[in-house]
């Protein structure tokens, strides 16, 4: 299958060159030539199938003429090798729990699926890939851990400054090895910045190869579109028969990209939620149909902090640019700290369920938006215990036990190179590391 850019002036490439290049030339973000629908008796017998399975097939439909079947298939079950459950937390609303694999966030499904991609596409050509991926929390962990140790493979994380939580920057400051942690004197937006002009800067591009495990790289955010899938075939195994709702903590909205190509590709949700926080650049887009970046604001739901969100160019391309279109699929809800802190308190006093921040995001979209006759699931994107201190301080302290893989992280010694948010010293930093 080929690979166009959203920009569409430059030549289509393969997937081998757009997961190794990240970026298109032309500085848009790839996508498919076509999104393959399912038949409608695949969702018949769906609930039959186990995680593992159904992701398979959905790789299948991206992947399969670019990569041998057999190793598809190590890939995805080598990816999968943890559950996404759905939870029924109160009467017609449920949790897709999307933490239970190695650094506890959603981002590992991504995160692992693309090293284990790039690193049967390195086998093949035998060159060394330096990696760049911007973190406002979860992702630096998700893709260090899952590059951790990878032959061929070096990874600069960028993060910025202070605006992490602690356990999270532990998760990627601590691995020693082929990962390398940079602590950015900025925001969240000035890190995704000097990843973007790294890949259009020549003389980095000569001196060395670069590729972004954001999820601005194919190989990241299409993998996320097997949990909807999954999803769905767990409400039907518990004979939920209703129309379903997803709602989607939403920030630099490569999760809910993905969601719209499952439902491109057949799966029978009726409508996205994007749940925003105080960076609510998609959410105006949706009232008044202009797209208006501007400078992140930090709140407690920090994996969301995102002014400028990249996968937003990829909605629009799917959609053609049609506000109208976009509008019908996909419906828009903001919050304040104030808020989240608020739905955090009443989902766990009321049903004992605890939410992060981030799934308080999406849990309150849902109550908001769902009718009588829907099913509502919300994205629980990341383990409470990744944010203990907001999370205890509105549930009460001791609420949040640490679990054995977060508790482990701690224990490491933080290794981080101190930059400024300017491209120079970042570029120099870089060309210094060419062996």
């Amino acid at each position: 299958m080929k690979y166009y850019s959203t920009n569409k002036s430059v030549p289509e490439v393969s997937l081998m060159e757009a997961v190794t290049k990240g970026l298109a030339a032309d500085k848009g973000l790839f996508m498919p030539e076509r999104i393959d629908k399912f038949p409608a008796e695949f969702f018949e017998n769906i609930h039959k199938l186990s995680f593992q399975e159904i992701a398979f097939e959905v790789a299948k439909k991206f992947f399969g003429e670019d990569v041998p079947e057999q190793t598809l298939k190590e890939i995805v079950y080598d990816t999968l090798n943890f559950d996404c459950p759905v939870v029924h937390v109160n009467d017609n609303i449920y949790s897709l729990e999307l933490f239970h694999g190695p650094t506890l966030a959603f981002k590992d499904v991504g995160g692992r699926f693309m090293a284990r991609l790039l690193g049967y596409f390195l086998k093949e050509n035998n060159e060394e890939v330096n990696v760049l991926v911007a973190t406002s929390g979860d992702t630096g962990s998700a893709v260090a851990n899952g590059f951790l140790k990878v032959p061929g493979i070096r990874v600069f994380v960028l993060y910025p400054k202070g605006l992490v939580s602690e356990i999270q920057e532990k998760q990627f400051t601590t691995l020693g090895n082929n990962i390398t942690a940079l602590e950015i004197d900025g925001t969240f937006d000035d890190c995704q910045r000097l990843v973007k002009s790294a890949f259009m800067d020549r003389e980095l591009n000569e001196a060395m190869v670069l590729t972004s495990a954001n999820s601005i790289n194919v190989a990241r955010f299409l993998p996320q579109a097997f949990y909807y899938f999954n999803a769905y075939a767990r409400l039907r195994e518990q004979g939920v028969e209703n129309d379903i709702v997803i709602a989607v903590p939403s920030g630099n909205f490569g999760n809910l990209t993905a969601g719209l190509f499952a439902k491109r590709m057949g799966l029978p949700v009726k409508r996205f939620v994007a749940a925003n926080n105080e960076n609510d650049i998609v959410y105006q887009y949706l009232q008044n149909g202009k797209y208006e970046p501007r400078p992140s604001i930090a709140t407690i739901a920090n994996a969301m902090d995102v002014g400028d969100p990249s996968n937003f160019a990829r909605i629009l391309d799917l959609y053609n640019h049609s506000h109208a279109a976009i509008a019908t699929d996909m419906k828009g809800y903001r919050y304040s700290d104030a808020e989240i802190r608020q739905t955090i308190g009443e989902v766990y006093l009321n049903y004992g369920y605890t939410c992060d921040p981030h799934g308080a995001v999406g849990y309150r979209a849902l109550e908001e938006d769902l009718q009588e006759y829907e099913t509502g699931v919300f994205l629980e994107t990341a383990h409470p215990a990744k944010f203990t201190a907001t999370v205890e301080a509105v549930i009460g302290e001791g609420n949040v036990p640490l679990p054995v893989k977060l508790a482990e992280f701690m224990k490491g010694e933080k290794r981080s190179v101190k930059l400024g948010k300017d491209f120079e010293g970042f570029k120099k930093f870089l060309l210094n590391k060419v062996s």
